[in-house]
């Protein structure tokens, strides 16, 4: 219902702008340039830009097209400006979005923008400074492009997150706001908007030389995108193996330069095959993610959590203290994402219904540095002997380092995860 909300309220505002627009030459031919300079844009770069929505399609993805829609927003009488983002969206959509897209998406998407452009054109309308173009020049209207760009990301990202919000349960507020990095880009590309409303205003001639930066941008954000996937697990949204041996080796080195704490957790889940020979792999696939969310969940934002491939998991944790007290603190880690991991019910949907997965367990093996390794290989073969201590005493269990024996099993650890109709 709030999705049809926001459609509906866009659409009423271009219709009631529409009858008191007064359009001359010099508007119409802003708008066709901004246009086509749209559409020539995503011709460029719709080899990248599928790209990218193909290895973010479980993110926010911010595409690079405001450029037009904010110049338009500014250039332009709000009318005008939504026609720049129907023709410059619906273009992008048909080349690149489509068939990821789904057209009720890409109509929600695009009201936000047009919603976007008014909220931008209100805000310079009031100030004074409407239609840059007769006054790109005052002294008032670099701060009013600020306060216009702020006012276009603000109702942008904000219909957004709303949406997000309400048909994700329990979304976290990366998911919800979106990464600080697609922040930022989405402020950079408004930028080049405002640089591109001005040479616009100043010698129409000038905004060809937006392009060149724009496709930079483009291919500058597809390598981090790229890397982001090349070292995320595809199941879980975990580090994979090698990007997590990476990053937990340099922080290894960083705790023996500082005369630091730091520790590993190994974590295998009990009996997982029998999930598999059950219900099938996509059924362990979604437990799988459900165990990860639950290891994320039990642990700080800076710890290190990877997938070492099949059921198995590992953690860093870095700055803890030495002695009894990081021995301690390690074990209290370890136990709470066990007893979370013990309480977890996994709903699987298939052809004759909903079931649950429930009963799961997890085995865990802890090392700590510098007491159980002098570097991450050391601590990694400290906590898988751990692990297998664990799991030759009857699974569901804590093993630490060298030592003794941890807290004793729940009753039900050796049993094999009971499936229940929900």
């Amino acid at each position: 219902m709030p999705v049809f909300v926001v459609e509906l309220t866009a659409l009423a505002l271009v219709l009631t702008h529409i009858p008191g627009t007064h359009a001359d030459r010099g508007d119409l031919a802003i708008m066709v340039t901004l246009c086509v300079l749209g559409v020539l844009h995503t011709e460029i770069a719709v080899g990248v830009e599928r790209i990218r929505r193909r290895v973010t399609e479980a993110a926010p993805h911010v595409d690079l097209s405001s450029v037009w829609t904010f110049a338009g927003a500014v250039l332009l009488p709000p009318a005008l400006a939504s026609g720049v983002v129907v023709v410059v969206f619906t273009h992008l959509w048909w080349r690149a979005w489509r068939p990821r897209v789904p057209v009720y998406r890409q109509i929600f998407s695009t009201a936000t923008v047009v919603l976007a452009c008014h909220g931008a054109s209100a805000v310079l309308v009031y100030l004074g400074v409407g239609k840059l173009g007769t006054g790109v020049g005052a002294g008032g209207a670099p701060m009013a492009l600020v306060l216009g760009l702020l006012a276009y990301t603000t109702v942008n990202s904000g219909l957004i997150a709303g949406a997000i919000a309400v048909s994700t349960p329990h979304a976290t507020a990366s998911q919800v706001l979106g990464h600080w990095d697609e922040n930022i880009l989405e402020i950079a590309t408004l930028c080049l908007g405002a640089l591109a409303a001005a040479a616009l205003a100043i010698n129409p001639w000038l905004v060809v030389l937006v392009l060149p930066p724009l496709l930079v941008l483009h291919r500058a954000v597809l390598v981090r995108q790229l890397e982001q996937a090349a070292s995320t697990d595809g199941k879980t949204g975990l580090l994979n193996a090698a990007a997590w041996h990476t990053q937990a080796e340099r922080e290894v080195r960083r705790a023996r330069r500082q005369n630091a704490g730091a520790a590993v957790l190994i974590l295998d889940l009990d009996h997982f095959k029998a999930v598999n020979d059950r219900h099938g792999h996509l059924a362990g696939d979604q437990v799988l993610s459900s165990v990860a969310e639950a290891l994320q969940a039990e642990v700080r934002d800076n710890d290190l959590v990877g997938r070492f491939g099949g059921e198995e998991f590992v953690v860093l944790l870095p700055g803890l203290d030495g002695g009894s007290y990081g021995r301690e603190e390690l074990e209290a880690v370890a136990e709470r994402i066990r007893r979370r991991v013990a309480r977890l019910a996994v709903h699987i949907p298939t052809p004759d219904g909903r079931l649950t997965v429930t009963g799961l367990s997890v085995s865990v093996g802890g090392a700590r540095f510098p007491d159980d390794g002098a570097d991450l290989k050391g601590l990694m073969e400290v906590a898988d002997s751990a692990l297998y201590a664990a799991k030759r005493a009857g699974r569901n269990l804590v093993r630490m380092g060298l030592h003794g024996p941890g807290p004793a099993p729940l009753s039900r650890a050796a049993t094999e995860p009971p499936v229940q109709p929900s």
